[in-house]
């Protein structure tokens, strides 16, 4: 049984920091893409990154791009999700998901996802 578990939301003020972690069980872990997605009260759902098996290829969203790192440790089946000089519009339910990790990975909707972690930046 695939379970992806993510924690490390929070509470934080805008400018501050957060590190998301996403854990995975019951998959080959090491073989799988793994996509990062936010979806606040009334928005759509939007790719915010995702890294590849080998953390050789990582894409993210233009709205995130120089403030988010995403980075992966397959020794301990987790993919990290480090968010830096956060906004108020980061402020959503941040899950991750397994994907195909190419330019086009906000597109998929078919893979295996966590019950995702609140992320507030509010002063």
């Amino acid at each position: 049984q695939v379970q992806l578990v993510e924690s490390g939301g929070g509470l934080v003020q805008p400018g501050g920091s957060l590190r998301l972690s996403c854990a995975a069980s019951g998959i080959a872990f090491s073989i799988y893409g793994i996509g990062w997605f936010r979806q606040a009260p009334g928005k759509a759902r939007e790719g915010v990154s995702c890294i590849g098996s080998s953390q050789d290829i990582a894409y993210y969203s233009d709205s995130v791009k120089g403030r988010f790192t995403v980075s992966r440790d397959n020794a301990k089946n987790t993919v990290y999700l480090q968010m830096n000089s956060l906004k108020p519009e980061d402020t959503a339910v941040y899950y991750c998901a397994t994907v195909p990790c190419t330019a086009r990975y906000s597109e998929f909707d078919g893979g295996s996802r966590g019950q995702g972690t609140q992320v507030t930046v509010s002063s």
